[in-house]
């Protein structure tokens, strides 16, 4: 069975993205934490026995730092990240048997958490990874991809992790541990690897 990582990501500009961590630390601060969160991914991406797809928001970027020789490149497609998913796991599916999907803002993430995510797709349907904030921050199907799962949902909110669950529960779903993915100042200001970024701001 073969399997696919497909990586959601952000064209990385300065200004763009990472918008309610930006409230707080500013746009500069936050363009550089968004980086160094696109550089753990890739660390934690590059040596997984998968075919892996990286799915830029706006365009393609070609000389980047994501390898054309390890990443296949995509756009995303769709109105909202619903969609975005929806087209992506669709496509992925055609030649695939086990795809799963995940973000690239999540440092506490690491490549054996993706491998035992294919590795419980062995005698699962689904697997999830909730996120702390009432997200998710991986989601993976083998052979088929329910629709409804990326229907009716307000994308962004608490509820969307337990309105995904109801929608697998008729299949034979694994949960993996919840992660924190970084959206806010309070995800990132007690964490060390976060610092050096955060050394010069004054929250009140």
């Amino acid at each position: 069975m073969s399997n696919c990582l497909i990586i959601f990501t952000r064209n990385p500009e300065l200004g763009k993205g990472k918008r309610r961590l930006a409230a707080t630390v500013g746009d500069q601060v936050a363009f550089d934490i968004y980086k160094f969160l696109l550089a753990h991914t890739r660390e934690i991406t590059r040596d997984l026995k998968a075919v892996k797809q990286v799915w830029y928001s706006e365009r393609l970027h070609l000389d980047d730092d994501w390898d054309n020789a390890i990443y296949d490149k995509q756009v995303q497609a769709g109105d909202d990240l619903g969609e975005r998913m929806n087209y992506a796991f669709a496509k992925a599916m055609q030649q695939h048997s086990k795809v799963i999907i995940i973000g690239s803002d999540l440092h506490d993430l690491e490549q054996q958490d993706l491998e035992k995510a294919f590795e419980l797709l062995d005698h699962h349907d689904a697997v999830i990874g909730p996120a702390t904030d009432g997200g998710y921050y991986l989601l993976g199907f083998k052979n088929h991809v329910p629709q409804e799962v990326f229907q009716n949902k307000i994308w962004g909110t608490d509820t969307v992790l337990e309105n995904t669950i109801k929608d697998l529960e008729t299949l034979n779903y694994a949960t993996l541990a919840p992660r924190n993915d970084v959206d806010y100042y309070e995800d990132i200001k007690d964490v060390h690897a976060f610092q050096p970024y955060l050394k010069d701001i004054n929250v009140k």
